[in-house]
């Protein structure tokens, strides 16, 4: 069953709804925190960055990301490659072994965006 509004005013120059009180999000800037959400919409990446952030000192070896999140090693560094490239993780060498640190103020700016 379709509702029916009422239109109450149709004379030229009415406004049908209430102006803008902020500039809404520009494209680029649209573009560029979708890539970031993007990032975080898996429940894989989720937990890959739960664990990091857990870790002591928020930092984790590849070798201790795999077997929590059940997945092959080549899928979990792809994983965290995508996480990494959004800027929600930074990456170091040492040896054989790469560490993955929370980068704090990426997850800062997505909870500014969430709650502007």
């Amino acid at each position: 069953m379709a509702t029916m509004l009422a239109v109450t005013d149709v004379s030229p120059g009415a406004t049908c709804c209430a102006p803008l009180v902020r500039e809404p999000i520009s494209q680029p800037e649209a573009e560029r925190v979708a890539v970031t959400l993007k990032a975080l919409a898996d429940p894989a990446r989720l937990r890959l960055l739960s664990i990091v952030a857990s870790s002591a000192g928020q930092e984790a070896c590849v070798c201790d990301l795999i077997e929590p999140v059940g997945l092959s090693q080549p899928t979990v560094s792809h994983h965290l490659k995508i996480l990494t490239e959004a800027g929600f993780l930074s990456r170091s060498k040492r040896g054989t072994w790469a560490y993955y640190r929370l980068e704090a103020d990426a997850l800062s700016t997505v909870a500014a965006f969430l709650t502007a």
